[in-house]
């Protein structure tokens, strides 16, 4: 396998030989996007089991079946990353409680945990019903995800909805954590301009929201065209303010930490201004044409009160641009902040590799993976319509 010293050269400026090898490749780029899509699809899950918002109660089931499946894989890339993947829980058995990294482990386990017991109680009707009118294998899979708990009485529904709207209120600030947390882990590097920002857990905040949210479009316009069922235009409605907010905020929040860089102006920012303009000027163009377009259709589509097929067409582009533009910026960051030498005064360029342990042909198979889960999990648990339970006697 070729080693990553050999997809990185000097770019401009003065470079130190230790400053040519990048610790940091694709896999950590997709990691917090993979967890950004993790939390926006979570608030967009809780804006209907916490806040009661009817219009978003056709993907309210389906944004937590996406949550949980994208959180199984959000630390896949920090595995293949790993020289000794077998040793990943050691941050966690020993950890050192002045290390960001060493958070990770404890603030993801307790997600998944809250998702798995949010997702349980939210299906536990249609899982009971299916114990019962399944046969088979199936019969008795489901038979065992009830956990023996098949009392589907009023009172005892009002009891999982109390419960999964309780979790889901815990959720909403787990979710933040988590993505901020990422964030917080960039902006709290001192040693690297790119980086040092007290904006950056915002940023990746926000930015999450807003990607997942477009995934959530995304998805929901493809299952319903495949289902061959109308798409609910309240929904869409509900999902384009959501969009919109987030863009906005987004676009003005990361417009001021680039004037504050420029304004403070302090050692080096010759050399971030020649990284913006050199070699990540593509990915700044995607990032920033993409957010414009995603601005400017939105927007558009909220002043024209657009409805029906125009504003299905339009706002799946848009969930699409919102996708790749955050993509961008992820890279624009992680690798962006890496071709930055420590004396800040000069740049690397990084090729990354198209085979290899963090090749970008891993990086593709981690991004379909929880794709795969969530058709499968949406086999086993149809969010779309409540199962029909059988009449007691």
């Amino acid at each position: 396998m070729e080693s990553v010293f050999n997809h990185v050269t000097p770019h401009i400026g003065f470079i130190y030989p230790n400053e040519s090898d990048m610790a940091w490749t694709q896999l950590i780029v997709i990691y917090p996007y993979i967890t950004g899509l993790v939390a926006g699809a979570f608030v967009v899950s809780s804006l209907h089991h916490v806040f009661r918002i009817q219009r978003f109660a056709a993907v309210s089931r389906f944004a937590l079946l996406t949550a949980l499946c994208f959180m199984f894989f959000a630390p896949s890339p920090l595995l293949f990353h790993l020289g000794q993947p077998t040793r990943a829980f050691n941050a966690v058995i020993t950890p050192h409680w002045t290390s960001a990294m060493a958070a990770f482990g404890y603030v993801a386990g307790f997600y998944v945990c809250l998702l798995i017991l949010e997702t349980w109680f939210a299906f536990r009707a249609d899982i009971v019903a299916m114990s019962k009118t399944r046969t088979g294998i199936m019969g008795k899979v489901y038979g065992w995800l009830t956990l023996g708990s098949d009392d589907v009485s009023p009172h005892a529904l009002a009891i999982d909805h109390k419960i999964a709207r309780i979790l889901a209120m815990i959720g909403i600030p787990s979710a933040c954590g988590l993505h901020g947390y990422v964030g917080f882990v960039f902006g709290s590097l001192k040693t690297r301009e790119w980086w040092s920002s007290d904006l950056m857990p915002v940023i990746f905040l926000l930015s999450a929201v807003g990607s997942g949210v477009g995934l959530l479009i995304v998805l929901y316009v493809i299952v319903s065209k495949f289902r061959k069922t109308a798409i609910a235009d309240d929904t869409m409605r509900g999902l384009l303010y959501v969009l919109f907010t987030a863009i906005t905020v987004v676009m003005v929040i990361e417009g001021l930490e680039l004037l504050e860089i420029f304004y403070k102006a302090r050692e080096g920012v010759e050399t971030v201004r020649e990284l913006i303009m050199g070699p990540i000027w593509a990915g700044m163009a995607i990032q920033w044409a993409m957010s414009i377009f995603v601005l400017v259709a939105t927007s558009t589509m909220l002043v024209y009160d657009v409805h029906g097929k125009r504003l299905v067409t339009w706002l799946f582009l848009s969930g699409l641009a919102m996708m790749i533009g955050v993509l961008a910026m992820r890279w624009n960051v992680v690798i962006g902040g890496q071709e930055l030498s420590k004396t800040m005064k000069g740049l690397l360029t990084y090729y990354p590799e198209m085979f290899g342990r963090e090749s970008l042909f891993v990086v593709g198979i981690i991004s379909i993976c929880p794709y795969i889960t969530l058709w499968l999990a949406t086999k086993l648990l149809p969010p779309w319509e409540t199962a029909s339970l059988p009449s007691r006697t």
